[in-house]
C-alpha cells in the first residue's frame, strides 16, 4: 500500500478532441520543444556575434530534415512493428503516434542545417555550438510527450517514485488502444519512469553545456560535442533500464550500442577540435561573406552595364555631329544663291544707266 501511495499515475489519455480535430499531447510537446530550441538558439547565436534571425531561417531547413530523419531511424530500428508479420506499413506514416529517434533527427537535421548555413557563409560547427543547449532542452520537453503516450518506461520496480501504467481502451469500441484510448480500471503495473530520468538528465546536460561554454569559450563544434557526449552517457544507462519492445543485437538493445559508439565519437571530436584555435568570430565571418557578395554583385553589374553605356555614348556623339553638319550646309545653300542674284541685278542696272 505504501508503494502505491508513493507512486504517481500516467495521464489517463494523451489525445483530446475538439469536434473532429484530435489534439495530441505528444505533437504539442514536439512543437513546444522545437520553438524553445529555436528561440534559445537564436539568442545564443546573436550573443556570439551572429546575425539576428539566422537560426529561425535555418530552422526552415533543419526541422523538416530532422523530423524525417527521426522517423526513418525509428522505422529502421523497429521495422518489425510496421513491416514484420502482422505489421501495419501504413502506420509508418503516423508520426503523431510517437516514434522519433533522436539519432536520425540529429543526423539528417544536421544535413538540413548544413545546407542553410552554407547558403549564408556560416560554418556549421559555429551554428551547432549555439543551438546545442536548446536541442537537449527540446529533447527534455519531448519526453513529456512520451509520458502522455504512456511509453518509454522501464522495468517493474517498487521505488517510491514508480510510474503507474494503465490499460487504455477506445471508449466507443472497447478495443485496447495505448495511444488514442482512455485509461480503464486500476494500474496494471508499477515501473521505472525512464522518460523522467532522461528528462532530468537532459536538463542537467543543458546546464553543463552552458556553463562549460561560458567558462572555456568553446568553439568549432566543441559545445555541441559536449552535449552529444553527455547526453549519450545518460542514454546508455537509461536504455539499459527500459523494458519496452525494441530491436536487440547480441541480446542488447540496439540503442545501447549506438549510444556507446556516438559517445566515443563525440569525445574524440572534442579532443581533436581543441587544437583548432579560439572560438569563431561570427562578426568577421559575416562581414567577409557580405563583402564577397557585394564584390561579386559589383563585378556582375559592371559586366552587364558596359554595352548599354557604350551604346548611349555612341548615340550621344552621333546626333550632335549630324546636326552640326547638316544645319550649316542648309544655311550656305540658302544664302549663296541670294547673294549672287543681288550682285547681278546691281550690275545690270549700272549698265542701263550708262
Amino acid at each position: 500500500m505504501t508503494v502505491n501511495l508513493a507512486s504517481f499515475p500516467s495521464p489517463p489519455q494523451g489525445v483530446w478532441h475538439l469536434g473532429p480535430i484530435p489534439i495530441r499531447a505528444y505533437a504539442l510537446c514536439i512543437i513546444a520543444g522545437i520553438i524553445v530550441a529555436i528561440v534559445w538558439g537564436e539568442k545564443r547565436f546573436q550573443a556570439r556575434g551572429g546575425q539576428k534571425g539566422f537560426i529561425t531561417d535555418l530552422a526552415v531547413w533543419a526541422v523538416p530534415f530532422g523530423l524525417v530523419g527521426g522517423r526513418l531511424y525509428h522505422l529502421a530500428t523497429d521495422w518489425r512493428t510496421y513491416f514484420g508479420p502482422g505489421g501495419n506499413p501504413i502506420a509508418a506514416l503516423y508520426v503523431w503516434n510517437g516514434g522519433l529517434g533522436i539519432w536520425g533527427a540529429i543526423a539528417l537535421g544536421g544535413v538540413g542545417a548544413l545546407i542553410g548555413a552554407r547558403r549564408r557563409g556560416i560554418p556549421l560547427p559555429a551554428v551547432a555550438d549555439a543551438i546545442a543547449p536548446g536541442i537537449v532542452l527540446a529533447q527534455a520537453i519531448g519526453r513529456i510527450g512520451n509520458y502522455f503516450n504512456q511509453e518509454l518506461y522501464g522495468r517493474a520496480t517498487d521505488v517510491p517514485w514508480a510510474l503507474e501504467i494503465y490499460n487504455r481502451v477506445d471508449p466507443a469500441t472497447g478495443v485496447p488502444d495505448l495511444i488514442n484510448g482512455v485509461a480503464q480500471g486500476p494500474p496494471t503495473e508499477l515501473v521505472h519512469p525512464t522518460f523522467l530520468y532522461e528528462l532530468l538528465w537532459n536538463v542537467g546536460v543543458a546546464l553543463v553545456v552552458v556553463w562549460a561554454d561560458r567558462k572555456f569559450k568553446l568553439g568549432h563544434g566543441r559545445a555541441f560535442a559536449l552535449y552529444v557526449a553527455a547526453y549519450t552517457a545518460g542514454r546508455f544507462w537509461i536504455e539499459l533500464m527500459r523494458n519496452d519492445e525494441a530491436t536487440h543485437v547480441f541480446g542488447v538493445r540496439i540503442n545501447v550500442f549506438v549510444a556507446g559508439i556516438v559517445f566515443i565519437g563525440a569525445v574524440v571530436y572534442m579532443i581533436v577540435a581543441r587544437n583548432r584555435g579560439p572560438r569563431e568570430d561570427l562578426v568577421a565571418i559575416r562581414e567577409a561573406h557580405e563583402a564577397g557578395l557585394s564584390a561579386a554583385a559589383g563585378d556582375a553589374a559592371e559586366d552587364g552595364d558596359e554595352p548599354s553605356e557604350k551604346a548611349v555614348d555612341e548615340d550621344a556623339v552621333e546626333e550632335p555631329e549630324g546636326d552640326k553638319v547638316e544645319e550649316p550646309a542648309k544655311a550656305e545653300d540658302s544664302s549663296e544663291p541670294a547673294s549672287e542674284s543681288d550682285e547681278t541685278r546691281v550690275e545690270e542696272a549700272a549698265e542701263r544707266k550708262s
